[in-house]
This record gives C-alpha cells, structure tokens and sequence, in this order.
C-alpha cells in the first residue's frame, strides 16, 4: 500500500490521453491486477515495480530515491523497464525491442502486464489525437517487444495475445 500511495502521489497531476481522461494511476494499477489477480504472482518486487513502473519515466522520481524507500531489487526492476524518451517513435520502440531480451525475467513480467494494459486500454479507448492507423501501428510495436520475451510466463503471453486480437480493423472504421 506504501508503494501504490507513493505511486499515486507522484502520478497525481497525470491523466490518461482518451476521452475519459481518468487519472493515470489506474495503468499502474491495471498492472498489478493483471499479474497478482489474473495470473497470481504474488512476488512483492515485482508488484511494487508494476505499480511504480513509469515513476522515472513519467515524473522527477529518481533511481536513488526509489532505492531509498523501495529497495535496489525494485529500483532496479523499475529501472529495466524505463523507457529512454529520446529520439522517434521508431527509434524509441527500436530501443525496447532490442533491450527486452536482455532484461531479467521479473522485469519481463512488468514488461508483459504492461504491454497487455496498455492493448487494452488502446483497444477501449485509445488517446483522443490518435487515428485508426497510428492505433495499429502501436499494437505491432507491443508485438515486437514481446516477441522478444516470449517464454517468460505462459499465461501472461496467452493474456497479451488475447488483448492483441483486439487490435482495431481498418474496415470497421
């Protein structure tokens, strides 16, 4: 609970980009929901570093503060999954394709729940200023990322690839 109050705290301006704009800590949560109630991990590091997982790349949180009140093991988890916010989309997505293998397995699992929330949320309501195309082209990129982790957790990879099957059709639209 300290950890989801801290995450709360430092993500307490943030906003979701859809229409309903609901407050941004409910995607940390998200992914704390998938992997202890969905799939049962009940590791603490790895439920702590769900819920802090954009802390560093989202808001001023430091590593060394994360250290200090959560511990190396989270910090570094949290740190395995932060996304460098440099260059292009490309560029960007090319960076987590090729660091995803080399990241230790309770970060893939952050990695996973993360990609599946984020389908999820795409497929229900994606980000206002997004058209049906650029929708697409993020599903693709989850997809490559977690090619890359694949054989990590059976049962969080059959979640991801339920929630890439609702990858929006260009036809419907």
């Amino acid at each position: 609970m300290r950890t989801l109050s801290f995450a709360a705290a430092k993500h307490r301006d943030h906003r979701r980009k859809s229409v309903q704009a609901s407050p941004y800590i409910n995607h940390p949560i998200a992914l704390a929901e998938i992997l202890a109630g969905e799939v049962g991990i009940t590791d603490p590091a790895v439920i702590c570093a769900a819920l802090l997982h954009d802390t560093i790349e989202d808001t001023e949180t430091t590593y060394d503060e994360l250290v200090s009140h959560f511990g190396l093991e989270v910090a570094d988890i949290v740190m395995d999954v932060t996304d460098e916010k440099k260059g292009s989309i490309g560029e960007r997505n090319q960076r987590q394709v090729d660091h995803a293998a080399s990241t230790s397995a309770k970060a893939r699992l952050v990695q996973l729940a993360d990609k599946i929330a984020d389908l999820r949320n795409m497929a229900s309501s994606p980000p206002t200023s997004w058209d049906i195309r650029r929708t697409q082209e993020y599903f693709d990129r989850a997809a490559h990322v977690v090619d890359q982790i694949r054989g990590t957790h059976p049962a969080l990879e059959a979640l991801f690839d339920a929630a890439a099957k609702m990858k929006p059709n260009t036809q419907l639209r």
